[in-house]
Formats: structure tokens, sequence, C-alpha cells
């Protein structure tokens, strides 16, 4: 096939990629076996407008820098040339001349998969997979996820488990193996999702996977493309659904990368001034068509159930980060929202919404930028759900502190209802959490050992009830008290320990109450979903308050006792009369079961109540139950 024949064949493709809307532009972008005019062999198409020269050196050519050099398609940027005999498993890079002499060394933007660092070249893949998740997909593609439960694990897939018998660089599990392992723990654990660290390829492990240089390629760390696929198949078998995260915000300046790709700025528009890396030009018309189809791409060919979009703020202000005022830029409003960027993200969401029923988007978004989570047609954001960070921040600087002050904090805890139904609020205690210093979630907890493990356990129970869906990072759920370690396993040996093995069986069995019970998350995104009992008991530091689902009729009460001192004949105001079964509580295991039958004792405004022995720094469910049970 000639350049010109080509180019006839994909001219509608390619006008849509440099108008910026082109969402399946790695279908025609990158290396892709084929046969052509009966050779076997692979067709290279790239992106570098105004290079003087572009070859494709590689396994299949010895490398040769002059061989086989791609052929332009005129005024689109685009260079292609197919080469017989390239075939998959061969690494290859592409050699761009510059228009001022320049030679550089590329990886493919669009490579399906690269050479295990340090190495860094790409590697010809196919994308093959047999799916066995047709159930999963179809039952997805009907639901409304804004109705179901979100009990989050978030994993970094090189540190959960690690083979520590081996030496440092072969330590790593690789997908399948994880498969094993992570599906059937998150399920028995009674997680509904798996949200994965950034899994695209990067060069240095430090960075997490958040400054990516392969966009399209499943990291070689772990495995195959077919193997994570293979992971994303086994967790949607188990009934488990796959959010990636996803760093559209900037990425790295690693030579071999996007950094200057044709000699000049091309992908990049501006330097970010804190992290060291380089923002993408969202403005330009092919990264635009780049960023929307690598969205597509992951959903699309991996099946991911949601994207977590890191960095959203980042990408909002023309100025985060800046804090010179001689350096601040404003846009044609006088105001620091960075436009383009703007667009890009409600065309994110129009893309995704439209395109895969039943798929949501999540935003990392840390300021008040107004209706991240409303529609884009109505001056939204787009995004389905936000992680709510202020809760975040409120709650851990609540728990850290020394229970005498906790009552002169009291609206610390409360004033997230405040306003938790103006966006669809995901409560994280992330990564970010557990490192650089600020210490394991246990190890904030204050007093002594056994007060930690209470505190931890009061912490549980309030986020798993409180509106909104909730995200734990690995490790928590043991008690780990260490900060989290990129570079080596969790410490599972602790388990061995009984008050971490009976933290994570409370975990276990706080996840499948809040699964099983619709008041905890039919209506987290309503305001009937939610009433305050008492949120004013600062004197004990105690919290009371009702979650309902649909029909009202058989709410969940909860109670949170953040002090040190426990309540005997606690009493709290009740929605509906008759008895209340006691689910969880941590302060009182042997308790759970018990049936409290209510009062016509008024409290709290109410005419009915129910009196609770609260013991201390503890966390109390309790459902109302049909009258004969």
């Amino acid at each position: 096939m000639t350049t010109a024949e080509f180019y006839q064949l994909n001219k509608d493709r390619i006008y849509l990629f440099n108008q910026g809307s082109y969402q399946n532009a790695y279908e025609l972008m990158g290396a892709h076996p084929c046969t052509e005019d009966g050779q076997e062999g692979t067709r290279f198409t790239v992106w570098v407008p105004g290079a003087g020269k572009v070859s494709v050196m590689g396994d299949f050519n010895g490398w040769s820098e002059e061989d086989d050099q791609l052929q332009t398609m005129w005024d689109s940027g685009i260079w292609t040339l197919f080469v017989p005999g390239a075939a998959e498993g061969q690494a290859y890079k592409y050699r761009i001349e510059t228009g001022n002499g320049q030679i550089l060394y590329k990886a493919d933007p669009y490579g399906y998969w690269s050479e295990k660092r340090p190495k860094s070249a790409s590697v010809i893949r196919r994308l093959d997979y047999e799916w066995h998740d047709g159930e999963w997909m179809d039952r997805r593609a009907r639901s409304d996820h804004f109705r179901q439960p979100r009990n989050i694990y978030e994993v970094h897939l090189g540190s959960w488990k690690r083979h520590s018998d081996r030496p440092k660089e072969e330590q790593f599990y690789t997908y399948s193996e994880i498969a094993a392992d992570l599906v059937p723990y998150a399920k028995k654990m009674g997680y509904t999702h798996l949200e994965i660290m950034p899994v695209m390829e990067h060069p240095l492990d430090d960075s997490w996977g958040y400054q990516l240089t392969g966009y399209y390629a499943a990291t070689s760390r772990y495995g195959t493309p077919q193997q994570l696929m293979e992971l994303i198949d086994t967790a949607h078998q188990a009934g488990i659904g796959i959010i990636l995260d996803w760093v559209p915000a900037h990425f790295c300046r690693d030579d071999h990368g996007l950094v200057r790709f044709n000699g000049e700025m091309l992908y990049e528009k501006t330097e970010h001034p804190q992290w060291g890396t380089l923002v993408f030009d969202y403005g330009r018309p092919e990264v635009k068509s780049f960023l929307l189809s690598n969205a597509v791409f992951w959903i699309e060919k991996y099946h991911a159930d949601g994207l977590r979009v890191d960095g959203v703020s980042s990408m909002l202000y023309l100025n985060f980060g800046i804090d010179d005022p001689e350096k601040k830029r404003f846009n044609k409003y006088g105001e620091e929202g960075n436009l383009e960027a703007i667009d890009f993200l409600q065309d994110l969401a129009r893309t995704v919404g439209s395109r895969f029923p039943g798929v949501f988007t999540v935003a990392e978004e840390s300021t008040a930028w107004p209706k991240v989570t409303h529609p884009a047609d109505q001056g939204g954001l787009g995004f389905h759900y936000k992680w709510d960070m202020g809760w975040m921040h409120d709650t851990l600087e609540y728990v850290s502190m020394d229970y005498l002050f906790r009552k002169y904090h009291q609206n610390q805890i409360s004033f997230s209802m405040m306003y938790a139904h103006s966006e669809n609020f995901i409560l994280p205690l992330s990564h970010d959490e557990v490192v650089h210093g600020k210490k394991s979630i246990i190890g904030r907890q204050q007093g002594d050992y056994q007060r930690q493990f209470a505190g931890l356990k009061a912490l549980a129970v309030y986020q798993m009830t409180h509106p909104g869906g909730k995200l734990n990072f690995m490790g928590t759920e043991i008690a780990q008290f260490i900060e989290w370690r990129f570079y080596e396993e969790l410490e599972w040996f602790l388990l061995q320990y009984p008050s971490h093995k009976a933290h994570q069986e409370f975990v276990r069995k706080l996840n499948h109450v809040y699964k099983d019970n619709l008041a905890l998350w039919e209506l987290d995104y309503q305001d009937r979903g939610f009433e305050w009992i008492d949120a004013d008991d600062s004197e004990h530091s105690v919290y009371s308050y009702a979650r309902f689902s649909g029909n009202r009729a058989y709410p969940v009460i909860c109670v949170i006792n953040f002090g040190w001192n426990g309540c005997g004949s606690y009493r709290i105001g009740v929605p509906r009369p008759g008895k209340y079964k006691v689910l969880i509580n941590s302060g009182d295991e042997s308790s759970e079961g018990r049936i409290i039958e209510s009062q016509n004792v008024p409290m709290h405004g109410r005419p009915w109540s129910i009196e609770l022995d609260l013991p201390q720094t503890c966390g109390i469910i309790l459902k109302k139950i049909r009258s004969n049970n």
C-alpha cells in the first residue's frame, strides 16, 4: 500500500485527528502488525509535524537509522511506513531529524508495550485477548452506579505483595500472580472496586506511575498487556470493578518520551513549576485527540470501569504552583481558569458519558472549584465523582488531636455535611496520606496501642456511614504502623499478631455490613438519605445520625464516639419506633446482634428514643428491623 493509498483509506480519521476530535487515534497511530500486498509486517505511523526526516529503527532492521524512512502525509504532520518482516515482540524507536538538524530517538507515543526499565524502546504488540466478563459488561451498561455501593481498595501493584526472596529487580508479582491473590482477597474483604495506581509505562519507580512516558503501554514491570487484561477480567468475574488512575495533567521530561517530540514544544505548553514535569497543550487539536483517545483506549481495550483523573486542580488553574505575582497568567476574562483544560475535561466527560454507559470518571480536585460533578452542558466539568479532600483533611486533623481538645473542635467533623451534597463525593484515605512523614492512618490515632486500634475502628465506622463513596489505601485494613514504602511489600507478617488480625477481621465485617445495607449507600447523593440526630454533643465528642434508603422505613442509626470516655445509658432520638439491631459495635463486639427496642421518651426533637451503653472511642451501627424479627 502506497502512502497515498494509506492516506485515502484514512483521510477522514486523519482529518478528525487534526481537528482534535478523533477518539480512537490509537487505531491509526502506532505500530500495527498487518499484511499488506501479501507481505506480513508492521505499519508504523507517528505524528511529528515539522520534522525533516523520520525513520524507524529496531530489531527487524538491525537498528539501522536509515533503512526504513517514513513518508510524510502532506500537511497532516503524520508520517507512516509499512515495514515487511517487522513482527510482534520486536523492539523499536523512532529516529527523528528535526527541522534544525537535531537528532532525537523516541519511543512510540502510541506504543502498546515497551521494554522493561531501564531500557526504553517500544515493543510491537497486538492486544488480542479472549474476554470472559460479558455478564459483567452487560450489567454495567444497564446499571446506575450512583445507586450502588462504592467501597474502593486502592492498590499499588508493585508493593501490595512482592517476591521478597528474590533479587530486587525480580521481586515484582506479575499481573497474573496479582490476579490470583488480590482478587480473592478483595472479594473476601468486601470491597466493591479496586483502584489501581497508574499502570501506564513510566521510567522511575519512585514516581509511583504518575510521571509517564508510555500512555498506551501497560508497564512491562508486571508482565504483558494480556496479563493486565487477565487481572481485570478476573476481577469482573468476581464482581469487582476496576478503576485506573489516569494522568492527563503532566508528563515527565525523559528524553525518549513526549518531551520536545519534534525538537520543539509539541505535546507540552508549559513547565510545571513544582513537579519538574511538563503540562500538556490542551489547546492543540492533535494533543487533544491523543488524550481523549487514551481515555477511550483504557476503557475500550482494557474494560476499565472508571478513570480516576489525577491532578485536576493543576489543570484547572493557570497559576497552579506559581507564587510570584510577576509570573501569574490570566485568561481572556481576567480569571485564572485554564479555558483550554476546562474544555478538554468537558469533552472527556461527554466522550465517556456518551460512549460507555456505566463507566464513571473521578476527579482528584483539591480546591473549591464549582460544579466539578455537574453536567458539562450546565456549566460543570462533567465528572461523575470528586474526591472530598476537605473531608479527608478535617477528619485526619481531628483524629490526630489529643482527646482533651476534641470537644473544642466538634464542628470539624460535622462541617462536612454542610457541603456533602454540593458534589458527588468519594471520601479518600489514599496513598498520599501515608507518605512523606504524615504517618500511617493508625499512627495518627492518639493514646496507647489499644486506644490507637480503637480510634482506627471508630474512624472506619465513621467513614463507612458518612454519605459518599469510600476509598482506603492498602495496608490500612491491617493497621500497618509504618508509612507506605513503594519498594517493599505491605507488612503482612503483622497478621500473626492478634490486634492486627482482629482489625482486619473487623474491617471485613464492616465492609460487608456496608454492602448489605441499602441505607448506607442508595441515597448517598440525595439530601433525604441523611439526617443528623445530634451533631452538638461536644462534651462527649459523640456524633449520631440516621441513614435512609428509598422507602425510609428501615433506617440505619450511626453513633460515633470520638471521646476518651464511655457513656453508660446514652440516649438518642430515633426517626422510627420499633426494634433496632446492633450490626456493628467496635467497642463491644459481643453486643452485636443485640436487639434494642425504642421507648416513648422524647429526645433530640423526636418522640422516640433508644438507650445505649456507649463504650469509649467506638463506632456503633444499628438498623431498624421488622417487629416480628
